[in-house]
């Protein structure tokens, strides 16, 4: 049976391609600042998509990090509730992205209606570095993310407290995908394309 929760705080993109990866980042940092809410479940939702579902469907609350399309200057961040959140979960801003449109969709069909939903977002830099991390612009916008994450939540009655600065941290997803380990095993770029499989690109006659 399903466990139930206030609030599920979700981070979703696709880490392969730069800044796409925000969403997933910023729920990997949430989770290492905040110590464990009992009302509270943290996932690293990556581009699961539809086997998402469930999850959301035991929260009565969504707080979710992701790179939007503000249509704005790119490190933008804002937090999209109510009205907004049709945009943006109808809004694809890359071919890899895996939106939560059709999962929100679907879950509706189901009667689950939930009582809050908020998107705190960043306008992407770069989205075609392939094994890239984040650009600098946006790896700067992550505290600015978790500090809108936590007003918003208190704001849900939901108080969060900081870890001690030296308490182990399990990881959200294996570690080998956590952003200190991704970055000393990312390949240079004069060693890996970064834009894509060269097998695949056109050859020159």
């Amino acid at each position: 049976m399903t466990e139930h929760y206030e609030v599920l705080v979700l981070g979703v993109g696709n880490i392969l391609w730069a800044d796409e990866g925000f969403g997933v980042r910023c729920a990997e940092a949430f989770h290492k600042k905040f110590k464990p809410h009992p009302s509270v479940r943290v996932i690293d939702g990556g581009t699961l998509g539809p086997y998402l579902i469930n999850e959301l469907m035991s929260a009565k609350r969504l707080l979710i990090f992701d790179c939007c399309d503000f249509k704005a200057e790119a490190g933008t961040m804002d937090v999209l509730r109510d009205a907004d959140i049709k945009q943006w979960s109808s809004t694809k801003i890359s071919a890899h992205q895996g939106g939560l449109n059709d999962v929100l969709a679907t879950a509706a069909l189901q009667g689950y209606v939930p009582e809050a939903i908020a998107v705190v977002g960043v306008q992407p830099l770069t989205l075609d570095d392939y094994g890239g991390s984040l650009t600098q612009l946006v790896a700067e916008k992550l505290d600015e993310a978790l500090d809108l994450a936590q007003a918003e939540m208190a704001s849900w009655g939901i108080t969060l407290q900081p870890r001690a600065p030296d308490e182990p941290v399990e990881p959200l997803a294996d570690h080998s995908l956590e952003l200190a380990d991704y970055e000393e095993g990312r390949p240079d770029s004069r060693e890996a394309c970064r834009i894509g499989d060269v097998r695949f690109f056109p050859k020159k006659s």
